[in-house]
């Protein structure tokens, strides 16, 4: 069949919008990098391959599918290293994918049609070739098996076909969603030949075949995972992947907290750590191996956004569901005591689902297009939120701030709730909650807010699960209260919509952690993909972060601006940070290598 590499958008007046077809998709504007460029600029052509990478994961895993449902129970870093997507990201730029199994791509200038060619020489591990029924294969499972973002966004696809062997078009006539060209460049890429469709909804230790530079040497549930570098790995000439994946085996085990990994590590059992502990940080880097220069310390600062780290309230829980009992609460985490006291004054609190990027409403008075838009929603957001003006309660740094106490107890007579003696109740019913956690950093953090609680008569009570029960409560929705991570990505976009939306609050092994719904959230998810300039899409975003805001579905942690890593002196790395690193930073350090065996 011929191919015609043009995609026209006809209007009312018959004009075609003619592409001509690209090596790469941007959200807005274009790529940054031309047609022609040789690799990421984090990247080292020049990185020598070869050695062993050992590293350690905390928790376990049960499956080696990262792609269904029960995602939480396969290691992410599958995704790059084993699986592969038709184009992929750079972390130098907010939100661009580039060539990777599909060479080059055509979209008109609506975006509503989108064509993906395959390069001829992409293969999977078993060197059976890529070819465009893979790609309708791999869509349509993911669409009625996939994560919960899958689904959602690949049901929105009004029709797709191969146009040949090596070429795949959809349809996203209507749609209006600049992003989801960008969600379909991202999907993975699976073998019709080797996928267990019949299994592939639940938890499978079968050995994957994939198309990335990596295959699985063995695996063992919940302790060890090996991979191997496959040397005819069909894309290591591709630019996207030049200079990447540089170790010939990374070995991976897996350990049941983040002190059994700091014991690794001074035991030289694992080769890289990314210290998530201001207190270890400071005070714990003192053992033989790194004075003896065989490990080294190593401040990263590359600039990413931080998002949103938390105690997230459960608001499918009746009594959570009045927002000043949330803010009461809330304004009783003692941030400055905790930072002095715990971690040596490491950290700043955080103040923004988005903070540290562009699309912070924080310290911003809200603009007239964001506030045409909230004005749809009269009490969405507080007054101070939409000047900019709220900020978290600052306690006095004696771990015992009476004025702030005595601002939450009088927010909590008016919503109607009393103290009968020293416990708070409301309708004959005391506040009572557990915090569900999962390790003990968590848990001082967690018996400190506690305390705190206790004196304006809330009980809460922190109790620590291990990683198998913690993943099955928080995939159920089954606790209380739990700490919640929203790593915000560089750009906000359709993920929004799992975390916020109404339609997100029962869907099992979803991500919508608070249960979170309201009118202004719901339009507010649906309008982010559809904004067509750059400036509309920042207004909508600052919108969405002063609506979560002032919901009061999280307690705002806090976050350290620089990435504090320990790893082995053997390893080394391009002096280039990319500007918005995955998160974690060291996942499988792909941009790293091994200087001697």
């Amino acid at each position: 069949m011929t191919v015609i590499s043009v995609i026209a958008a006809v209007g009312v007046d018959g004009a075609a919008a003619v592409q001509a077809p690209t090596h790469g998709l941007a959200l807005f504007g274009e790529p940054a990098l031309p047609a022609n460029f040789d690799h990421f600029p984090y990247a080292n052509p020049q990185a020598p391959k070869g050695g062993r990478l050992r590293l350690g994961m905390r928790g376990s895993y049960d499956s080696l599918n990262p792609y269904n449902l029960k995602f939480f129970a396969a290691p992410q870093l599958l995704i790059g290293n084993v699986y592969q997507s038709l184009m992929v990201r750079s972390q130098d730029e907010p939100y661009t994918l580039y060539a990777l199994v599909a060479q080059s791509v055509d979209i008109d200038d609506a975006r509503e049609h989108v064509v993906f060619h395959l390069d001829p020489r992409a293969r999977f591990a078993d060197k059976t070739p890529i070819v465009a029924d893979d790609v309708i294969f791999s869509f349509e499972l993911l669409k009625a098996k996939g994560r919960p973002g899958q689904r959602m966004a690949f049901a929105q696809v009004k029709k797709f076909e191969a146009l040949d062997a090596h070429t795949v078009r959809f349809d996203l006539t209507g749609l209006a969603d600049r992003e989801a060209p960008l969600v379909l460049a991202a999907m993975p890429v699976l073998s019709r030949k080797a996928t267990d469709v019949e299994h592939f909804a639940e938890t499978n230790m079968a050995i994957p075949t994939g198309s990335g530079p990596y295959v699985v040497k063995e695996a063992k549930a919940g302790a060890r995972l090996v991979l191997q570098r496959d040397p005819e790995y069909w894309a290591k000439d591709v630019a996207s992947q030049r200079g990447l994946y540089n170790f010939d085996e990374i070995d991976i085990e897996w350990y049941r907290d983040g002190g059994a990994l700091f014991e690794a590590l001074k035991a030289g059992l694992i080769d890289y750590r990314e210290e998530s502990s201001a207190t270890r940080w400071q005070t714990g880097y003192d053992f033989p191996a790194l004075r003896e220069g065989m490990i080294v310390k190593d401040v990263l600062r590359p600039g990413r956004p931080v998002g949103m780290e938390g105690f997230v309230f459960n608001l499918r829980k009746d009594f959570f569901r009045d927002v000043r009992l949330r803010e009461a609460i809330a304004m009783m985490f003692d941030f400055e005591w905790i930072n002095a006291n715990f971690y040596g004054g490491a950290y700043k609190r955080t103040v923004s689902y988005f903070d540290e990027s562009e699309f912070s409403s924080s310290g911003r008075s809200a603009s007239e297009a964001e506030r045409a838009f909230l004005a749809r929603f009269p009490g969405a957001v507080r007054e101070d939120i939409l000047e900019g003006r709220w900020r978290p309660p600052v306690h006095d740094g004696t771990g015992r701030d009476r004025e702030i106490a005595k601002q939450a107890q009088n927010l909590l007579l008016e919503g109607g709730y009393q103290l009968k003696g020293a416990a708070l109740e409301k309708d004959g019913k005391p506040i009572v909650f557990e915090i569900m956690i999962r390790d003990r950093d968590e848990e001082r953090l967690a018996l400190n807010f506690a305390a705190s609680l206790k004196r304006i008569g809330i009980t809460a009570e922190p109790r620590i699960y291990d990683e198998v029960q913690y993943q099955q409560r928080r995939q159920k929705f089954e606790y209380d209260m739990t700490i919640g991570q929203w790593r915000h990505e560089a750009t906000p976009g359709q993920e929004q919509k799992n975390r916020w939306s109404s339609s997100s609050i029962d869907r099992e092994s979803g991500v919508n952690l608070a249960g979170a719904s309201s009118p202004a959230l719901d339009a507010l998810v649906d309008a982010l993909p559809f904004a067509r300039v750059k400036d509309e899409y920042i207004a909508v975003a600052r919108a969405l972060d002063r609506a979560l805001l002032s919901g009061f579905y999280f307690v705002p942690l806090f976050h350290a601006g620089e990435i504090w890593t320990a790893h082995s002196a053997k390893l080394a790395r391009p002096s280039y940070l990319p500007r918005f690193p995955m998160y974690p930073f060291g996942f499988t350090l792909e941009t790293w290598w091994r200087k001697e065996p």
